[in-house]
């Protein structure tokens, strides 16, 4: 089965670039051409990309590591969340905090917080303050979920980030080239893509666009997922069979080098 086609790109409308007179030059190897004064991105550039991402993505998290997906921009927050939530992996929907990453001894005592108003009202203890204190903590834990709901959980950096829209994203990115993880960007033709590793030339701003892109990556973090399993049911199995005493995962190395895809055929025939 295909991971992606040219067709189901196109009816999601992923060739859609930004207007012509926003283009970023060092886009241009990703542009096919222009039509009514808007980019038309080469969507045969975004099948090469997506797939090297697909397979890097199941690598990494087959692997046992985690990914973060980013996107806070109104179009791209539900399906950030959603796509997320369905793959079991860490996300930022909402805003992304400075030192989010560079800084996570900070943001693990805000997390704490959160878990202590949340115990406060889990136990009723909330009920013996005043109902303005009541007002003023219920607020202060609906903010604190609304920036950590989706990495309250993350003790460790990442394996890689996911991100829609680099040019939103800038802090993310910059904490990540920091950390040395691998960056992987849905980014249009109006933004610059140096310094991310993986580049995945899309429509960033079509709801439509966006929740293709996302999903596809979302289901390459669920095969490698499968994978992990599968392989560390077999190690367990092994040392069993030869009596040892089991050790901590430290993690699974899946065979050959995935981040190289080859063989794309221009005529027609898509990758798998």
């Amino acid at each position: 089965m295909a991971i992606a086609t040219l067709k189901e790109m196109i009816e999601a409308g992923v060739h859609f670039g930004s207007a012509a007179s926003r283009w970023n030059p060092k886009m241009k190897p990703y542009i096919f051409s222009k039509q009514n004064k808007i980019h038309i991105i080469d969507l045969r550039e975004t099948l090469k990309s997506l797939i090297r991402s697909w397979h890097f993505l199941a690598q990494t998290a087959a692997q046992g590591r985690q990914i973060l997906f980013v996107g806070t921009k109104r179009q791209a927050g539900d399906i950030i969340r959603q796509e997320a939530t369905r793959c079991e992996s860490y996300f930022v929907a909402n805003r992304w905090l400075g030192g989010t990453l560079t800084n996570m001894n900070t943001m693990r005592r805000r997390i704490n917080r959160l878990q202590e108003l949340e115990d406060l009202e889990t136990s009723g203890q909330i009920q013996e303050f005043s109902k303005k204190m009541i007002s003023s903590l219920t607020r202060e834990r609906k903010k604190i979920f609304r920036n950590f709901e989706g990495i309250r959980n993350m003790k460790e950096v990442p394996g890689a980030l996911v991100i829609v829209d680099p040019s939103t994203e800038h802090i993310a990115i910059a904490e990540g080239m920091k950390l040395g993880v691998p960056l992987i960007g849905i980014i249009d033709t109006d933004d610059d893509p140096t310094n991310l590793d993986f580049v995945i030339p899309g429509n960033d701003d079509a709801f439509c666009s966006i929740q293709y892109l996302v999903s596809k990556l979302a289901d390459a973090v669920i095969e490698g997922r499968k994978n992990h399993a599968i392989q560390g049911a077999m190690k367990q199995r092994a040392e069993a069979a030869e009596g040892k005493t089991p050790e901590a995962d430290k993690g699974i190395e899946t065979p050959g080098d995935f981040t190289q895809v080859g063989g794309f055929s221009y005529g027609g025939k898509e990758e798998e």
